[in-house]
């Protein structure tokens, strides 16, 4: 059976690519970071082992990503290809598009706090913080790195910066204030804030 549209349609040849179950969560977890096959299982709670290895071979020959030999050639990790890589933008976009399905929280869903490295650059885009400042974001015990500069704000896992302020919240906290459509005097009783506040909300001003 035929597993492509038939279309000549540049949607119906992406979702020919990329519309089966699972592959763009393949990418997002590469758009994060090239990853050994043990860190994409990982990364991807739920996926079969066999549909993981069928994915990733239908993605490499379709030229979305490709392998990789560590330095020491003795492990494989898989990376995106240029092209591959140009999936981040129509993927920001989706993660925009999903803010009213992500109001009512994670509901026992599983979460991981790398996805905010993709999901918090998508709900900044825009931004023009009036101050530079370097905020940690404490989830889960695990810690994400936020520093406006004139361009916007960067997204990444700590790299040695001294933080001007630590904000502590749940997920669904930090991305309703990440879109918007929270701010911190609404969630107030539920975020603990150490260091500079004024830090903070420099992040998350509109």
């Amino acid at each position: 059976m035929s597993r492509d549209y038939g279309q000549y349609c540049g949607l119906a040849r992406a979702l020919d690519v990329v519309g089966d179950r699972w592959n763009l969560l393949i990418v997002r977890q590469l758009l994060v970071a090239p990853a050994r096959y043990r860190e994409l299982r990982d990364g991807l709670p739920g996926i079969a082992t066999n549909l993981l290895t069928d994915r990733l071979r239908d993605l490499e020959t379709a030229g979305v990503l490709e392998r990789r030999l560590s330095a020491e050639g003795n492990a494989t990790s898989y990376a995106l290809t240029d092209w591959g890589a140009q999936l981040r933008e129509p993927i920001e976009g989706l993660i925009r598009w999903s803010t009213p399905l992500m109001i009512r929280g994670a509901q026992g869903d599983e979460f991981r706090t790398e996805w905010l490295l993709l999901a918090l650059p998508a709900l900044f885009t825009g931004r023009k913080p009036a101050r530079s400042v370097t905020v940690g974001i404490a989830v889960d015990a695990e810690m994400i790195q936020l520093r406006t500069t004139r361009s916007g704000v960067e997204v990444s896992l700590p790299d040695g910066r001294e933080f001007d302020a630590v904000l502590r919240a749940d997920p669904s906290i930090t991305l309703g204030l990440a879109t918007g459509l929270l701010t911190l005097d609404d969630v107030a009783a539920q975020i603990d804030i150490d260091g500079d506040r004024a830090a903070v909300h420099a992040v998350f001003s509109q």
